[in-house]
């Protein structure tokens, strides 16, 4: 369900996690032990997060992630730093969880169409929206109790743009499933 109202054709939501997952099978094996990193793609666009144990491993991460058949463009946001505990790992998937319900509450916006990755109570906001929606999530974002900062990596295009994907569900298996289930009498 989640995948049809997706702005991105089912194709591209494919070939996202795929190059997360090439991605992450290029990190270098002498800087593995020592590293915590995520890949997050969105339309092509591949967010790096987490720590690595130099500023050569980051540059090294980064430069792979940039040969991944597909991305078109990469933020390396790696911090040169320890890998992080698991304790503040899972803080950070509960402040994604308390920011995407925030988003799903507003009721100004499709929460679908905004992806949190959160590090180090970092908010970075991904996704293809409008300027009035990046705003009312940016908003919504430095409010979140436990976000730090937020990053945002969104795709703003105009208005148009997001009514007429929205409209026409672009990639043909997009059409939305229906809204309740229907009802058989026998």
């Amino acid at each position: 369900v989640m995948s049809a109202y997706d702005r991105r054709s089912t194709g591209v939501q494919t070939d996202d996690e795929t190059a997360e997952w090439k991605a992450a099978q290029r990190i270098p094996e002498r800087f593995k032990a020592a590293s915590h990193v995520n890949f997050t793609a969105y339309n092509h666009r591949v967010l790096i997060t987490g720590e690595v144990p130099s500023d050569e491993a980051r540059t090294v991460v980064g430069e792979q992630t940039r040969q991944v058949p597909g991305v078109t463009e990469i933020f390396n946001e790696l911090n040169v730093a320890p890998a992080s505990a698991y304790g503040n790992r899972s803080n950070d998937s509960y402040i994604t969880s308390k920011l995407k319900a925030r988003l799903v509450d507003s009721n100004q916006l499709s929460a679908n169409h905004i992806k949190v990755v959160t590090e180090n109570g970092v908010a970075y906001l991904m996704g293809i929206v409008n300027e009035r929606e990046a705003k009312v999530a940016v908003a919504i974002a430095r409010t979140t109790d436990g976000v730090r900062k937020v990053v945002n990596v969104m795709e703003v295009v105009p208005e148009a743009d997001t009514r007429r994907i929205d409209s026409t569900m672009v990639g043909g298996s997009r059409t939305p499933p229906p809204q309740t289930a229907p009802v058989e009498t026998r």
